[in-house]
């Protein structure tokens, strides 16, 4: 059989490693069309993974749709040469390329507010994929999995830390460091959203950079905190992961890595305009389990951020709920590999009950 993914984003690219990895054990050609956003070319080159990059993409509002007929007439192009028997994606990329290849698509969604997404691609899916947390019924082929998308690489049977992080980021072994990740609010989806202000940012870091090492990530392509004390991030975006799991907190205007800080036991909190009544049901599910906090005031934020640093069992509880919490919750790639293998039969995908569940 052959496979084909897209990975638009860097958290693209970790959805997918390992099922791409277990396919092409198995003997089936894979291909990986991924875009230069972010450090996403920097992980398909450093996983390995056999990929083409089919455009480019920055972080202000309005980037992505001056390239959209160049990305798909590259899109096009590499399809028609692979010829996939499926298609994986999170959007209109995946669906399109599926339409006019006629090919199979299944997208794997986990964001309820990217309503366009949802309007332009679901019509050409054979299968929708949603966490068991998402809120909307898209089809009557839209099927839930017991985790998120970020289980697909954080579940515990799959993740483990690659590296002494603590070395490599020249940290001494008990020195408390908190990661602070800042959004660029560039995608399609961000329109009318935002987080903190650069006013924000500078007083959050002078707060946290009292208590603690502070290490910043900023999506924008223009660092915004000016000259304190902050470390660079300057070690290979691969090892994220393993510098979250052993902070002591993470504070960011994003989403993704919320996600992925929950799911490796370190306290987070998160504050952007997405916060509220119509919040994403991921993040509602982690605050009720108590694994990460959905603030919109500021004073909010640095009131917690300043409990949580002084709280010095922190860590170990929030490792104890973490477990607790996925107990019950699938290793994703699981999934995403018995769909590849079954995807011709809609009632065999449908009877993967210890996975996934009608919408």
């Amino acid at each position: 059989m052959r496979y084909l993914f897209f990975t638009n984003t860097p958290a693209h690219v970790h959805l997918y490693k390992y099922a791409v990895r277990e396919l092409q054990a198995m003997g089936h050609d894979v291909l990986v069309l991924g875009r230069d956003y972010g450090c996403t070319k920097d992980l398909l080159e450093y996983y390995e993974l056999p990929h083409e990059i089919y455009g480019s993409c920055g972080t202000t509002k309005y980037s992505l749709f001056k390239s959209l007929p160049f990305h798909y007439v590259n899109i096009f192009r590499a399809v028609r040469r692979f010829k996939p028997d499926l298609i994986f994606g999170m959007g209109g990329y995946a669906a399109h390329a599926g339409a006019v290849s006629r090919t199979p698509v299944v997208l794997l969604l986990d964001s309820e507010p990217t309503s366009l997404d949802h309007v332009v691609s679901r019509p050409f899916a054979k299968a929708i994929l949603t966490p068991h947390t998402f809120g909307k019924d898209l089809a009557d082929n839209h099927y839930q999995f017991r985790g998120f998308k970020e289980t697909a690489y954080l579940h515990p049977d799959v993740y483990e830390p690659s590296v002494d992080i603590r070395a490599e980021l020249g940290l001494d072994p008990d020195e408390q460091f908190v990661v602070v990740r800042f959004n660029a609010f560039g995608s399609h989806h961000d329109v009318g959203h935002g987080g903190f202000t650069p006013e924000r940012r500078r007083e959050l870091i002078s707060m946290l950079g009292e208590r603690a090492t502070v290490f910043v990530l900023d999506e924008s392509e223009e660092r915004r905190d000016g000259d304190l004390d902050t470390r660079p991030f300057d070690f290979h975006p691969a090892l994220v992961h393993d510098v979250l799991a052993e902070a002591s907190l993470l504070v960011a205007d994003t989403q993704t890595m919320v996600t992925e800080a929950a799911l490796l036991g370190t306290p987070a909190i998160r504050s952007n305009s997405f916060v509220g009544d119509d919040d994403m049901g991921n993040f509602v599910e982690l605050e009720r389990q108590g694994l990460i906090s959905n603030l919109k005031s500021f004073d909010d934020v640095m009131a917690r951020a300043e409990e949580l640093l002084a709280d010095d069992g922190a860590k170990a509880r929030w490792a104890e709920k973490r477990d607790a919490f996925l107990a019950d919750k699938v290793n994703l790639t699981d999934v995403i590999v018995q769909v590849a293998l079954n995807y011709g039969s809609v009632e065999t995908v449908d009877s993967l009950t210890r996975h996934t569940v009608p919408a």
